[in-house]
């Protein structure tokens, strides 16, 4: 029973940190790139569960809504930076701050006004929408591995772009110095939109990828947006492969601290303080993780290498 209890919070951990990893690439992307703190990036999630349930209503099928989330999610992400982003650039970290907050508070009442304050629901794919056996008497949804892998395909497809392409020199160069990059002849400024851009469609593409599992409403990307935070805070600011390791680091032990955590405590207190105690501290562990890198690494585990 332990092994299996085991098993399945191992997969949903690692299905939680892939998600982590697929908003928290953008963001460290914009973070490290850019200089730019954008706390509107979880709205941009959200962003994507809505447009991919409206195109769901529209065509009545999950890939043709994903096929166009996608791109929309891009456009979305581009306008974005167009009329509020661009004109932030060169403004503190905490006008930068105040103002995407106030973005955050208006795409949360936009959603609301356009789609109504109830949840939204999109149909399951059907290929994907049955279980596997994972050992006897223990079944894992299709759909949720299925997150899994398309996450990992993902992870070494940025991985390729970022470190073996011109456009991932271009960035990876913009990271450590704009301003010489731009003096070779670079328009950063095209190049800083560009990244925008991706980041606003990766976290569209999340959304898009759990909102047959979860309620689209509003407000989901917020407490995503601080666990994106704390992933990218502990992995390195800039560092694709410190972004994908330190979402798996969080997304397991977020997962398994709460499923096991009164369990362990119960060795050492009564059953009903161990209880009280680990569910208060399984939601703590991450951030006692980042307080812990922060002290012992400041730059983060896996910082980019200057």
């Amino acid at each position: 029973m332990f092994l299996a209890l085991l098993a399945v919070q191992t997969l949903n951990g690692l299905q939680l940190g892939i998600l982590l990893f697929l908003i928290s690439a953008g963001l460290t992307l914009t973070f490290g790139v850019m200089n730019f703190v954008n706390l509107a990036h979880g709205v941009q999630y959200m962003v994507g569960a809505y447009l991919a349930a409206m195109f769901a209503s529209f065509t009545g099928g999950f890939w043709s809504a994903l096929a166009l989330t996608l791109p929309t999610a891009l456009a979305f992400g581009l306008a974005l930076e167009i009329l509020v982003f661009r004109w932030l650039y060169d403004r503190d970290h905490l006008s930068q701050i105040l103002a995407t907050f106030g973005v955050i508070l208006f795409l949360n009442q936009g959603v609301k006004t356009i789609w109504g304050a109830a949840p939204l629901s999109v149909p399951m794919p059907l290929a994907l929408s049955g279980s596997i056996p994972l050992m006897p008497g223990l079944l894992f949804p299709v759909y949720r591995l299925a997150l899994i892998v398309v996450g990992l395909a993902t992870a070494l497809a940025l991985y390729l772009l970022i470190n073996h392409s011109r456009v991932g020199m271009l960035v990876r160069a913009g990271s450590t110095n704009a301003a010489m990059v731009s003096a070779l002849g670079v328009n950063i400024r095209q190049l800083f939109m560009l990244v925008f851009g991706f980041g606003a469609m990766l976290a569209g593409f999340a959304g898009a990828l759990v909102a047959p599992i979860l309620s689209v409403e509003p407000g989901m990307g917020d407490n995503l947006l601080i666990l994106a935070f704390v992933v990218i805070v502990i992995g390195g600011i800039g560092s694709i492969r410190g972004a994908f390791l330190a979402a798996l680091m969080v997304g397991l032990i977020d997962t398994l601290g709460r499923a096991f955590g009164p369990q362990m405590l119960r060795l050492a207190l009564a059953p009903a303080a161990a209880s009280q105690t680990g569910r208060a501290l399984a939601p703590m562990l991450i951030y006692i993780l980042m307080a812990a890198v922060l002290f012992a690494r400041p730059s983060g585990l896996f910082p980019v290498k200057r």
